[in-house]
């Protein structure tokens, strides 16, 4: 539920469609807000919706659908979506890749928020994921514990925004810098390093 993500989610694409075949992807999750059923406040509102628009501007093409700000309770609530990744990583792991587009286009383009333990579900169920096993999931104390592993993983390798490229090579991580518009310097800087 990163914009910036969502608007670097294009690149990434690329990037792993680009990757030598020795190096390999992972996601790790870094949470970004708490459960919360706490209405987001409009002055956290009104910053979300100018970040929105200060991507479109930057990243040019990146969609977004404002009407989730009318449609929608905003909430700064971003681990249930975090836990529903999870979840459908746990059924099969070519899903987490279906359910993080799902959740993003969910939120940017459908005005449905991902915030809402329903909305997730719905997605599960559209993405072809067993409801009923991902509905338990998404609640159980496992994919809980997996979330707040993967979020302590990037605060020990000092992640301090999203999104964040680490190449590891062994055991050395090291920042990979990139543009939200050009995937070939990332592939150029991982070649290089490897």
């Amino acid at each position: 539920m990163c914009s910036w993500c969502w608007a670097f989610s294009p690149r990434w694409q690329e990037i792993v469609a680009g990757l030598p075949d020795h190096v390999h992807s992972q996601r790790v999750l870094g949470g970004l807000a708490p459960d919360t059923d706490q209405t987001m406040p409009a002055e956290m509102q009104t910053k979300l919706r100018s970040i929105w628009q200060k991507i479109q501007h930057t990243v040019p093409g990146t969609p977004f659908n404002f009407e989730f700000w009318e449609k929608c309770v905003p909430r700064r609530s971003t681990y249930a979506a975090c836990r529903a990744v999870i979840a459908a990583r746990r059924q099969n792991s070519g899903h987490e890749e279906k359910m993080i587009l799902a959740i993003q286009q969910a939120y940017y383009l459908e005005a449905r928020n991902p915030a809402d333990k329903n909305t997730l579900i719905e997605l599960a169920g559209e993405i072809g994921l067993d409801g009923a096993l991902f509905s338990a999931d998404i609640e159980s104390l496992a994919v809980q514990e997996e979330l707040l592993k993967e979020i302590e993983c990037t605060r020990r390798l000092e992640v301090k925004g999203f999104p964040t490229l680490l190449l590891e090579k062994e055991g050395v991580f090291t920042a990979i810098q990139y543009d939200y518009n050009d995937a070939k310097a990332v592939l150029h800087q991982i070649r290089r390093l490897c």
